[in-house]
């Protein structure tokens, strides 16, 4: 009853006719999950967008997905999903589900990982983990977005256990620990002081920045200001939060923020991957 998949991309920068070049060096996958091919929408010297490629679409009781990206010394690297992930509802004995994400970035490296949406129906349980391990003078910026239940079809999420875990290491040495568990019966995710009921939430994390106060300031007065998200920067990490109960407003919110950040982070403005608006 288990349907495992996993992936292994690496990314390396190379000299090709005086000019250097970010190459996908290694591919390596089992189970439905995959890339076609490298798209270069900047011109070929710059970034390398990859689309990661999940057929069946969602999770389902049993499944596991593992996905282990690294980028080497001056390459840089999107990496997004062509779209939504669902998180469907546990077969009658609540068998768990697992996602676990490793991104390693060396330094001089950029990545930036920009999955679309995870869609969690109700009765959905399982784990995300993501581990980010960074060298000193490494870049990332990503962003990880969640919504729960379905409010289109009138099914909110009122059942289910979700335990997302996420680690950002600079030389093996921690910046940023989370835990966080959703669980509808437990008074936190109702109370004021915990999620208050919210639907959709959203966390975009940025290391490397030389002025991380001045892209905090910039991002606060190009990104209209809403109750819904705040922004905040510790130990080299800065960190924008979004609680709501509006995925589109997350999405939009999180992408705005990627666009005023990126030529401050990289030097190059944002270009938005095709697959997002097709």
């Amino acid at each position: 009853r288990r349907w495992a998949a996993t992936l292994s991309l690496g990314f390396e920068a190379r000299q090709e006719r005086e000019q250097t070049v970010t190459r996908m060096t290694r591919i390596r996958h089992q189970g439905p999950l995959r890339v076609q091919r490298p798209f270069y929408p900047e011109g070929k010297t710059g970034c390398c967008h990859v689309y990661l490629l999940h057929p069946p679409g969602g999770l389902v009781s049993g499944d596991s997905l593992g996905i282990d990206l690294t980028v080497g010394p001056g390459a840089h690297s999107l990496v997004t999903t062509p779209a939504a992930t669902k998180l469907y509802k546990a077969d009658r004995n609540g068998v768990a589900w697992g996602q676990h994400t490793t991104l390693n970035v060396a330094k001089d490296g950029v990545l930036e990982y920009l999955p679309q949406e995870t869609l969690a129906f109700n009765g959905s349980k399982g784990e995300q983990t993501t581990t980010i391990e960074l060298e000193t003078g490494a870049k990332c910026i990503g962003w990880e977005i969640l919504a729960l239940g379905r409010p289109v079809g009138n099914l909110p999420f009122v059942t289910g256990h979700l335990e997302q875990r996420f680690t950002l290491r600079m030389d093996g040495k921690p910046l940023w620990l989370e835990r966080q568990i959703l669980d509808p019966t437990h008074a936190r995710f109702n109370g004021k002081w915990g999620q208050g009921g919210a639907t959709v939430q959203a966390t975009l994390w940025v290391v490397g920045l030389d002025d991380e106060a001045g892209a905090i300031e910039a991002i606060r007065g190009q990104v209209p200001e809403s109750r819904t998200w705040a922004i905040t920067r510790r130990r080299g990490v800065v960190l924008l939060r979004y609680l709501g109960n509006e995925r589109n407003e997350a999405w939009a919110i999180c992408q705005q923020a990627w666009e005023v950040v990126r030529p401050m982070l990289t030097g190059q403005p944002a270009v938005i991957p095709r697959i997002w608006l097709t």
